[in-house]
């Protein structure tokens, strides 16, 4: 119990705010969290109880955001890392409830993101995306839903057609052998392996000079 007899702004952290009961430091608060507070107001036991939760609450959350600012992250993800900064599970489970409902953690587009800069620069099979996903900690109806619009056949001649000019002044076994390896690699099947080696193979040998 105390009373507040001053807040200021610490010098290193503008964002937070010192706060002094009877005349002494008691504890720091980020500002957001210390708005309703002013001098003279007497605080209980409980009540900086209470202020000090909230503050833990805002520190998880701006954590999160922070970690989430550098590319989308699955909610799994944002668990691991505010665990990992030492918060406990109640305040983990409190930050990512409030991003999930402003939007900030959403593992349906996290994992639509996912798939599309794979897509866009690593293409691979669906096979290989689930496995990556589920490492992510999305949920098995999520991936499935996601999955579902991944044409594999075309993801497979993408990938390839982009290392094919890198073998195309090989013999063809030697070509199809590559192509193969390269899309074996991306979690393609032997169906769909063939079936992109032998495409590419006769646009690269109709290329060649006679």
């Amino acid at each position: 119990m105390g009373i507040i007899t001053a807040l200021t702004k610490q010098k290193r952290n503008p964002n937070r705010v010192s706060i002094y009961l009877d005349g002494e430091f008691a504890f720091g608060l980020a500002a957001i969290t210390a708005v309703p507070l002013c001098i003279g107001q007497q605080l209980t036991a409980a009540e900086i109880t209470t202020l000090q939760q909230a503050d833990e609450l805002e520190n998880a959350k701006q954590s999160a955001i922070r970690f989430i600012g550098y590319r989308p992250r699955s909610l799994a993800e944002v668990h691991k890392n505010l665990l990992g900064k030492g918060f406990d599970e109640a305040t983990i489970a409190q930050a990512t409830m409030r991003l999930q409902e402003v939007g900030l953690l959403d593992d349906t587009a996290f994992a639509r993101f996912w798939v599309e800069q794979r897509e866009t620069f690593k293409p691979r099979s669906q096979l290989a995306l689930r496995h990556e996903l589920q490492q992510k900690g999305v949920s098995r109806d999520i991936i499935d839903m996601v999955l579902s619009d991944v044409d594999e056949t075309a993801a497979a001649h993408r990938a390839a057609a982009i290392q094919a000019t890198r073998w195309q002044h090989l013999p063809e076994i030697e070509f199809k052998n590559k192509v193969g390896g390269f899309l074996q690699r991306r979690g393609f099947s032997y169906t769909i392996i063939k079936e992109i080696a032998d495409e590419i193979w006769q646009t690269v040998s109709s290329n060649q000079p006679n």
